[in-house]
């Protein structure tokens, strides 16, 4: 393999940030999704697109790249989050960097995302690189506590050095339709970031069906969202290809009103190889190539990198290795 075929991901793609726009109601109320042809459409794509050999590596690599590395359980300790960034640092064990001779690229996770009060440890850990450290805020995962608490939340994740912001919508404005006050409050999300990059969680599997998912994809852009992503990763159903696919042809859409780019983020549930694969393979065919970076698209998950390792050392050996070759936090 040559470096060529991966960009990796201190390499910066300028990608003018998405300002928002007033809130169209006619827009929103306009959305409609065929479900039956997005069920379809979703079910015959990891049947149709395969990457293999070498190319499935470099794939593999580019996934890494792009990954959100998360600890958000309970039980999380300042040693947790330090250990999860030493392996943000270095993704891959140095014997298979040497094998496929990628060393020069500094391949690195997109980010790191933990709770907010533990954002201080991970920017110490991180200090050095460019590895930005993402904080879930306003309510995580619920988001069932009052605004001024959401607000304070980001703002003491800000304050302490988090470049990425994860806000949990109010899903009751969702349901409700009341496309109003979720855009408002979306709008003073986005103002208390600042400078931070917002990625507003939809939490699609508490939503009652995709034209929802839909309708507050949009309505999360008008008001200003960085990124959109799929789930908190607490709910019984997570990221699904169907619920991606509505996701990515909305922002198409708002591309194609605005001109701006609005990134994408699925998570939760996302475990092996192949999964990330059909994501990466959904990108490149409803959005192209150029959401294909860090930059625009971010794959939530904790336990997708050993896999992905496993898979890139069967690559290099021929062999996979126990997960004990694998260390996470």
């Amino acid at each position: 393999m040559t470096a060529t075929a991966f960009q990796p991901s201190y390499v910066p793609v300028d990608i003018s940030r998405n300002p928002g726009m007033p809130l169209d109601l006619g827009l929103v109320k306009a959305a409609r999704v065929n479900r039956s042809a997005v069920e379809r459409r979703a079910a015959t794509m990891p049947a149709r697109r395969t990457v293999k050999r070498e190319w499935q590596a470099a794939w593999l690599l580019r996934a890494i790249s792009c990954i959100d590395l998360t600890t958000l359980s309970g039980d999380d300790t300042t040693g947790t989050v330090q250990r999860l960034c030493a392996k943000a640092r270095r993704p891959l064990r140095q014997d298979i960097v040497d094998a496929l001779g990628v060393g020069e690229l500094g391949l690195t996770v997109g980010a790191v995302c933990v709770y907010h009060n533990l954002v201080a440890t991970a920017v110490d850990a991180l200090r050095g690189s460019a590895i930005p450290v993402a904080a879930v805020s306003t309510g995580f995962p619920a988001g069932q506590v009052a605004l001024p608490i959401k607000l304070a939340e980001i703002t003491s994740s800000v304050a302490a050095g988090a470049r990425e912001i994860d806000i949990v919508v109010s899903r009751a404005h969702v349901l409700t339709a009341n496309w109003d006050a979720l855009y408002d409050e979306v709008c003073q999300f986005r103002a208390a970031c600042g400078s931070a990059h917002m990625k507003t969680i939809l939490a699609t599997g508490e939503l009652s069906s995709l034209r929802q998912v839909a309708q507050a994809s949009l309505v999360c852009m008008m008001a200003g969202a960085d990124f959109i992503k799929t789930s908190t990763g607490k709910e019984p159903v997570n990221a699904t290809l169907p619920v991606g696919l509505v996701m990515v042809r909305a922002i198409r859409q708002f591309h194609e009103l605005t001109g701006y780019r609005v990134g994408f983020k699925p998570a939760g549930g996302i475990r092996t190889a192949k999964s990330a694969l059909d994501w990466q393979a959904l990108m490149k065919e409803e959005l192209g190539d150029r959401w294909l970076r860090p930059e625009l698209f971010r794959l939530g998950a904790s336990g997708l990198l050993t896999d992905i390792e496993r898979q890139i050392e069967h690559f290099v050996s021929g062999r996979y290795g126990a997960a004990n070759r694998f260390p996470m936090p």
